[in-house]
């Protein structure tokens, strides 16, 4: 089992190019032997609350096409940001396509302060199950809120992994709680970070991998990474690759 988190940046609003970039990422996490990759929170439009409503896609939204075709191509199931389609406000949602095409969803539950004026939260926890690996999917303050993390766990999630957009200031903090995660759950923690700004905030970068009490990798701060964690003789192993 080979999982993936992608450190990237996007083009505000623009998905067509966005998803063009992300192309580059899956081919080369292919290349790597990566079964399940993922992006940053919004990482088809940006975080861009504003345009959210405009820009909310479904699973059957045409844009998706060169992605789904991908997955398929590269036999590689992954996980891409963007504002979801709902009745009344969008979601912040992650779209999980699966290296046979098929899609699925999950919904951010936690919101951030000042994100419910743009968006509704989800109520349902996601878990999936790849190479006999039940993996947990969060977003961004999702990781922050310890019931969330412990309820994956509980479920019987090996892995717990999120797309985020983690400020300079607030990245010390949530990396402890994520650091704490990985160890009290024997979880593998991975955390896919712009590198770059996005809806006017300031990103850190710093994507990265923790397994129980160790931080095993950590790209920088603006390199375009993959950080990607392998299960070894019932450990992991986790290296960064730029592309």
């Amino acid at each position: 089992m080979k999982i993936a988190v992608a450190q990237s940046s996007s083009i505000k609003g623009d998905i067509k190019l966005n998803i063009e970039n992300h192309l580059r990422y899956i081919e080369k996490a292919s290349s790597l032997g990566v079964n399940y990759l993922v992006f940053p929170e919004l990482s088809l439009s940006g975080y861009e609350p504003q345009l959210a409503a405009e820009l909310a896609m479904t699973v059957d939204d045409t844009r998706l096409g060169p992605l789904i075709a991908a997955a398929k191509k590269y036999k590689i199931s992954v996980g891409v940001g963007a504002p979801l389609r709902s009745n009344g406000l969008p979601k912040i949602g992650l779209i999980i396509i699966h290296d046979n095409g098929n899609i699925e969803t999950y919904e951010k539950i936690y919101l951030h302060a000042g994100e419910e004026q743009y968006f509704s939260s989800g109520d349902k926890y996601h878990l999936l199950e790849i190479e006999q690996s039940l993996i947990a999917n969060a977003i961004c303050a999702d990781t922050i809120n310890p019931k969330h993390a412990k309820t994956c766990a509980e479920s019987g999630a090996i892995i717990y992994v999120a797309g985020v957009l983690i400020t300079p200031q607030g990245y010390e903090n949530d990396a402890k709680k994520w650091s704490t995660y990985a160890s009290e759950y024997s979880m593998l923690v991975a955390i896919a970070n712009y590198n770059k700004p996005s809806g006017g905030l300031p990103s850190v970068g710093k994507s990265a991998i923790w397994y129980e009490n160790k931080l095993l990798a950590q790209a920088g701060i603006s390199e375009d990474a993959l950080v990607v964690a392998e299960s070894c003789s019932g450990a992991w192993i986790a290296n960064v690759y730029q592309l």
